[in-house]
């Protein structure tokens, strides 16, 4: 769908000052969102991890705004959120009346995927439809075949995914339709925890559609909305900029999946992610033409409109438009007006309905680093080298007849850029979530954990080397479960100009009585119990530029932290270390000679 200002429909001009103040004020809305959702949510994955996404959207289903504070796998699908649940609406005969609120989470419409809930509040200005407030958030459960909203990996179809919400009416013109919500009581574990996000989304929904009305109150619709007209417009132009710096040319990479190690099923592991980068003038097509196919019966295919457009737009706008150059960048629609993707039908970045789309995260994030990569060979010094990808955890239990569950996403790391080591134990891409409080976990759920530090057996060589993934160790204090979805297991992420490829990741499963067992990065519901733990590594980020060009202080400091053994400076840096802990300046300059 297109939006008036790209149609060339006519639009009040807005002074540059006003159009600012506008530009603020629209974010500032978001941002309120954002905060009040956290603040009034339940379960910890919204409250601590900040697993949301909130925006303001125009009656065309364009972005105006997003929360700052939330990912950009939760904000960036919310337009598809909105023209997914207009189209099923229109196709139905239902109109869209003063006093709804929308529930939707179709991953066929628009939606990230089931347990991303969206809740979709009209605003109506002088009985005229003017936009949408709109939030998002990752459910500890959506009545899926196990507990927990991932690590789902099991799922046949769509179907075995849990509930879905096509469009669905919970506030009709301001009454409240209970027979939805006993639904959902009654299908969802956790549900007082699930009930209460979604209640505070809501709530959420309802302050940025008030501020949102005083905003057109105190300058009027015609203003507000040729400012944000205005706004797109300067969006649009930054990217077309950033493409035509960009010499023509068709530029290619692969990565792959691991998808299910374990299975003798060929067609469902290692599997290709090929991007091929086609710049023409100001304009930029990404083929992902040779991905994989769809695989029917396992749920690591990706929606095309939700998870892989969102992956693509956020690894372009970083890379060529980062903050770092380009300073504060308006997040909206705008950005995507020159960007057209193409991903075959029935491959894993559009999959055809009913193949299943749950765990699709980590796929989408290794999709991004492959785009990355395709990048390195027109930015090289803008991308960093491959990424340690990340893995989320759904642990659960049942105590009498309630259900608890945790949803814990286990950091990744960045691969080095130019004048940058990578970041360490961070999520990756986008990700963007924080990582739960050893405190808030042991305060309300059965587990104790262990162990929390940074890897001590690898550091990814490279003039920027690559970043340390995190270990954890997680112990049941009483009989539960878990189910994983995760990558990283088969492939390391790539280096970069003669940077060393990182490391790849690892899961133990450690019984009560010692006995340890490899599991595979993808893990369908286990029971456990008490005195079970799991220990989780992370992987490593790629190495950035030759070993042979790092400053042998940066190599001492790496030394000094534990990251590398003197021997490995030796080796791989070619830094000589003194037994005092010092470099020996020139014989660290003889053998780099030595080695040229």
């Amino acid at each position: 769908m297109t939006d008036p200002a790209a149609a060339g429909a006519p639009r009040t001009r807005v002074d540059p000052v006003t159009a600012s103040v506008i530009r603020g004020a629209l974010e500032n809305i978001a941002v309120e969102m954002g905060y009040k959702l956290m603040r009034m949510s339940y379960s910890s994955i919204i409250r601590e991890s900040e697993d949301f996404g909130a925006a303001i959207i125009d009656a065309e289903g364009n972005q105006l705004c997003e929360s700052t504070q939330s990912t950009p796998l939760q904000s960036g699908p919310i337009p598809g959120y909105v023209r997914g649940m207009m189209r099923i609406m229109a196709e139905r005969g239902e109109p869209i009346e003063p006093g709804d609120v929308i529930m939707h989470n179709d991953p066929y419409g628009g939606a990230s995927h089931g347990p991303d809930v969206g809740f979709i509040l009209p605003v109506f200005h002088a009985e005229a439809l003017v936009g949408f407030a709109v939030t998002t958030a990752h459910h500890l459960d959506i009545g899926a075949l196990s507990p927990g909203s991932c690590g789902i990996v099991d799922a046949m179809d769509a179907y075995a995914e849990g509930l879905q919400f096509k469009a669905i009416k919970v506030y009709q013109r301001d009454r409240k339709v209970e027979p939805v919500w006993q639904m959902l009581r009654d299908n969802i574990r956790t549900s007082d925890l699930v009930v209460g996000d979604m209640e505070a989304q809501i709530a959420a929904c309802r302050i940025g559609a008030q501020r949102y009305l005083d905003l057109i109150g105190r300058y009027g619709l015609e203003t507000v909305t040729g400012a944000y007209a205005d706004l797109l417009d300067y969006s649009e132009r930054l990217m077309r900029r950033a493409i035509a710096d960009l010499p023509d040319g068709d530029y290619a990479a692969t990565t792959h999946l691991d998808g299910y190690l374990d299975q003798d099923d060929e067609s469902k592991k290692n599997l290709p992610l090929c991007v091929t980068l086609k710049v023409r003038g100001d304009e930029l097509t990404v083929d992902l033409g040779g991905t994989a196919k769809q695989i029917d019966d396992k749920p690591i295919n990706m929606p095309l409109e939700g998870t892989v457009d969102c992956a693509i737009w956020l690894t372009l706008r970083s890379i060529l438009l980062d903050s770092e150059e380009y300073g504060h960048i308006p997040q909206n629609s705008g950005l995507t007006r020159p960007i057209t993707i193409v991903a075959p039908k029935g491959s894993m970045v559009n999959p055809v309905f009913p193949a299943p789309t749950i765990a699709r995260f980590c796929p989408g994030n290794q999709l991004a680093d492959t785009l990355m990569k395709a990048l390195s060979h027109v930015v090289p010094d803008k991308v960093a080298a491959g990424i340690g990808n990340l893995r989320v955890i759904a642990f659960s239990g049942l105590k009498g007849e309630t259900h608890w569950v945790h949803m814990e996403i286990f950091e990744g790391a960045y691969g080095g850029r130019r004048g940058l080591d990578g970041m360490d134990a961070i999520d990756t891409l986008y990700a963007n979530t924080r990582n739960n409080p050893i405190e808030d976990l042991e305060s309300h759920l059965p587990l104790r954990i262990n162990r929390y530090e940074l890897r001590d057996d690898v550091c990814p060589a490279g003039q920027w080397r690559g970043g340390l993934g995190s270990v954890r160790e997680f112990t049941y204090l009483e009989a539960g479960g878990a189910s994983i979805e995760g990558e990283g297991h088969a492939f390391a992420p790539w280096g970069f100009a003669g940077g060393a490829d990182g490391a790849t990741a690892s899961l133990t499963l450690r019984r009560a009585d010692g006995a340890e067992r490899a599991m595979p990065s993808k893990m369908p519901h286990t029971a456990t119990g008490a005195g079970d733990t799991f220990i989780v590594t992370g992987p490593a980020g790629g190495g950035y530029g030759d070993p042979f060009m790092r400053d042998p202080a940066r190599v001492r400091a790496d030394v000094l932290d534990g990251f590398v053994t003197p021997d490995v400076a030796r080796s791989a840096y070619g830094v000589v270390m003194t037994p005092a802990g010092e470099v020996d300046a020139a014989a660290t300059e003889a053998l780099r000679a030595e080695r040229g």
